[in-house]
């Protein structure tokens, strides 16, 4: 299986690369659009975690303002990493790239550098991948992926403990035909209806009980 894995990995590498020379200018035409209409920062680059949780910097469109992330505690958001309904954070042109899923493709470079594949458990946040439970981080025994079993039962309709749930039979039941099937649905359900907002009460409680506990500990945790 291991051998398996790694042609697999050299194939994803491949894919990836066709593919960013297939879709540069759809690349360059979504660059020129955001920077038009959103300004600097075509780019939203941000460290998650990967294979075994490794951190990275993953690649995405931009698709929300700038201190996205500081402007949530003035929203009052609990989660600094969740949606809200209506998210003013969003921009005009990242409701589309979102809905489309278009604001992923720079993720092909990630693939491309190894970092990533195609299909896996989607790059989690480094202060979430913190707080993790034993069981959750079997998540991270496979490369993350742009697309994965996640996404294609539910993606942002489901919440956390389904997600884990999810990944983890991603992990123990993987194979290159379960990628190729995972790609295909992709495929067929990248135009997607808004999903309603989960507020991610899993992550939430966690972070605030490491909050509590920390100063008696002596603990820190640099997010």
């Amino acid at each position: 299986m291991d051998v398996v894995r790694l042609l697999w990995n050299l194939v994803n590498c491949l894919a990836a690369a066709v593919m960013l020379v297939l879709l540069s200018p759809v690349l360059l035409a979504l660059a020129a659009w955001i920077r038009i209409a959103d300004g600097r920062g075509v780019l939203f680059v941000q460290d998650r975690a990967g294979k075994d949780g490794v951190p990275f910097r993953m690649l995405k469109f931009r698709s929300m303002v700038h201190d996205s992330v500081a402007l949530s505690a003035q929203l009052g958001i609990d989660d600094p990493f969740g949606l809200i309904e209506n998210d003013p954070r969003i921009t005009r042109c990242g409701r589309f790239l979102r809905r489309t899923s278009l604001d992923e493709l720079p993720q092909l470079i990630n693939v491309l550098r190894g970092q990533m594949n195609l299909v896996g458990p989607r790059p989690d946040v480094l202060p979430q991948v913190a707080v993790y439970s034993a069981e959750d981080a079997r998540r991270l025994e496979v490369k993350p992926g742009i697309t994965g079993w996640a996404q294609v039962n539910g993606r942002d309709d489901i919440d956390w403990p389904q997600r884990f749930k999810l990944d983890r039979w991603y992990v123990d039941n993987w194979s290159p035909m379960l990628d190729l099937r995972i790609l295909l649905r992709t495929a067929l359900t990248v135009n997607r209806d808004e999903p309603p907002v989960h507020v991610d009460t899993l992550n939430i409680a966690r972070q605030q009980t490491l909050s509590v506990e920390e100063p008696s500990s002596g603990v820190s945790r640099v997010a």
